[in-house]
């Protein structure tokens, strides 16, 4: 779980960040000025440097992996996303910091970077479990997570302070290996009709 390469379907490619990407990801942020929701940790457009820098510095320790999210058909820089908290002795880990541009939230986008990655974590890396978080009150996130069949383990109440001050309270969901091949189906089913909208 070390290894970080392009993952890339018909509709997304997945690339191994770099400040390369610094002036795609600052113009994707400002798709509906991210950062302005106080319950999500998005980097504003001159944070962004920083931002990247802050996850290059996860990577080279080993517990983070972190991808650019590209179209495939236009080339534009549409968000980021992370393996993370990589348990290395476990064969776990989670997907998560993702934020995407406003202008693909719901469309067909998630699903296909999701179904790269699960794929990848279990296939490639024989993940045993893989895990999402987010905050409790991020109910559009939390649907997200949900539609692509994770279940709810729990709620970690208090569990880290926000940049405004504020407790969040974290949503522990997860899919485990035996779940794969259902939830693989369900993916590539619910991606297949996304496309055909």
């Amino acid at each position: 779980m070390r290894e970080i390469t392009i993952l890339a379907n018909d509709l997304v490619r997945l690339e191994p960040l770099s400040l390369a990407h610094l002036d795609g990801l600052e113009q994707a942020t400002q798709d509906g000025n991210l950062w302005e929701l106080w319950f999500t940790i998005v980097p504003t457009p001159e944070d962004m440097k920083k931002d990247i820098e802050r996850r290059l510095k996860l990577y080279q320790q080993g517990s983070m992996l972190p991808y650019t999210v590209i179209c495939q058909k236009s080339g534009k820089i549409l968000g980021v996303t992370s393996y993370m908290n990589i348990d290395h002795e476990q064969n776990r880990l989670e997907i998560g910091s993702t934020w995407y541009a406003k202008s693909v939230h719901g469309t067909a986008i998630n699903v296909a970077c999701k179904l790269l990655l699960l794929e990848h974590a279990f296939e490639v890396f024989k993940c045993i479990a893989v895990e999402f978080r987010t905050h409790h009150l991020n109910f559009a996130s939390r649907r997200a997570i949900e539609s692509i069949g994770a279940k709810l383990d729990g709620i970690l109440r208090n569990h880290r302070k926000m940049h405004n001050g504020t407790l969040r309270d974290t949503c522990v969901y997860s899919i485990i290996d035996s779940e794969w091949n259902a939830i693989k189906a369900h993916l590539s089913y619910k991606l297949m009709a996304k496309q055909q909208k």
